[in-house]
Formats: C-alpha cells, sequence, structure tokens
C-alpha cells in the first residue's frame, strides 16, 4: 500500500490528486505546520532526513521530491497521464514536469519570503527590513513573475493543457505554482483562470480534497 506523508497546505495535496486520477489505492498521514514558523513538523525527519513534504512510501520505498513520485507512480500505473514517447506532447511534458519545480517555484517562494522579512523583524528594524524587502520584490521578484504568467498565458493560448489537448500529469504538476501565484494576488491572466477551473472541476481533484482535508489554494 502507498502511504502519502501529507503536510497541510502543501505540494503534497498533488500527490493526492494524481494518485485518484491513477486510481491508486493510498492512504494518508497527515502532519499539521508549525503553527510560529509554517515549516513541516520533525516527526517527517523518521521518513526522510530533509524532514520535507511530499513524501510516499511503500514497501520498504522511500520517494521524496514531487516530480520523481510523479514519474514513480505514473510508471506504476503502466503510464498514465504520460504523452505517448516520441511525440510533440512528450517533449513539452518532460519541459513541464521539470519547470514546475525549477523555474516557477522559486520566485513564487522569493515572495513568500520576502514578504514575510519586516513582520518577523525586530520592531526597531523593521521600517529597513520592510524598504529592503519591497525593493528586491519591486526590482527582481515581481518582473520575474510577470515574465512567468506572460509565459504561461501564451503557452495555453492554442490548447486546453499545458502539453497538448489533453489532461496529463504535467498539469498536476503545475497546480500548485499557479494556485499559488493565483491566491496572492499576483494576476493570473484569462487563460491561467480558465486551466485552473477546469482543473478545479475534476472529480479526482475534488476526491483529492476530501482526502488530503484544507487546502487553501484551491
Amino acid at each position: 500500500m502507498i502511504t502519502v506523508h501529507h503536510l497541510e497546505n502543501s505540494r503534497s495535496q498533488r500527490v493526492l490528486w494524481l494518485l485518484e486520477e491513477l486510481g491508486l489505492p493510498y492512504t494518508v498521514k497527515r502532519y499539521a505546520r508549525d503553527p510560529k514558523t509554517m515549516r513541516a513538523p520533525p516527526e517527517l525527519v523518521a521518513i526522510h532526513p530533509l524532514g520535507k513534504s511530499p513524501v510516499i512510501t511503500e514497501d520498504g520505498i522511500v520517494v521524496a521530491e514531487t516530480g520523481a513520485i510523479v514519474t514513480y507512480l505514473t510508471d506504476r500505473a503502466g503510464g498514465a497521464l504520460v504523452p505517448a514517447p516520441g511525440t510533440p506532447e512528450r517533449a513539452r511534458y518532460t519541459y513541464w514536469l521539470h519547470y514546475a519545480e525549477g523555474s516557477a517555484m522559486p520566485p513564487l517562494l522569493l515572495k513568500l519570503v520576502f514578504a514575510r522579512l519586516a513582520p518577523g523583524s525586530p520592531w526597531a528594524l523593521r521600517p529597513l527590513v520592510r524598504r529592503i524587502a519591497d525593493t528586491v520584490l519591486r526590482s527582481f521578484v515581481d518582473p520575474d513573475l510577470r515574465r512567468h504568467a506572460a509565459f504561461w498565458e501564451g503557452e495555453l493560448a492554442d490548447r486546453p493543457y499545458f502539453c497538448g489537448a489533453d489532461f496529463t500529469a504535467a498539469d498536476i504538476m503545475m497546480s500548485f505554482p499557479l494556485e499559488a501565484f493565483a491566491a496572492r494576488g499576483t494576476g493570473a491572466g484569462p487563460r491561467v483562470t480558465a486551466w485552473l477551473a477546469r482543473i478545479h472541476a475534476r472529480p479526482a481533484y475534488r476526491q483529492a480534497l476530501e482526502r488530503g482535508g484544507p487546502y487553501a489554494y484551491a
């Protein structure tokens, strides 16, 4: 049996969704974030040395990193939700599978970190820290996010999903960065908004929410 070590409001929600799409049986072990730091609890270290989610375990096998988990699970399901080898869709699939974490997530994480710098600083330093954080956001992070947003809009201009006409596991990978982008008020365009509506309407997406519990980005 596959066990998903699921952290609330995290990227592991994608793993639950993928399992629902694939129809693979699984169990969920839930973890709550530390209310002060919003980080994963130390109990996850017992599962994987980095103490992060998502992680899945099955018959003594431990798989971490969302992209690796997606590959493991789609292989286990006989290549479901993966385009055929040698097709343009497969080339796009490989790209988006890695882009989601490699390129899309870093500026979103930077935005989150810099937004929290001033509130977490000593009160006497907060005005200075806020000015520095605002400068970095305005000059670097926000322009980078706007470039990514324009890229997504362009890629979705002639197809309903990131790889083409059909929904794939790459769309599941892309869900977290685009949901986070939209939820933080950074201006999701009409095509991204329509794509989010399509994925949120999928029965497996709704079933995964029921299994995983509250999820801020749904």
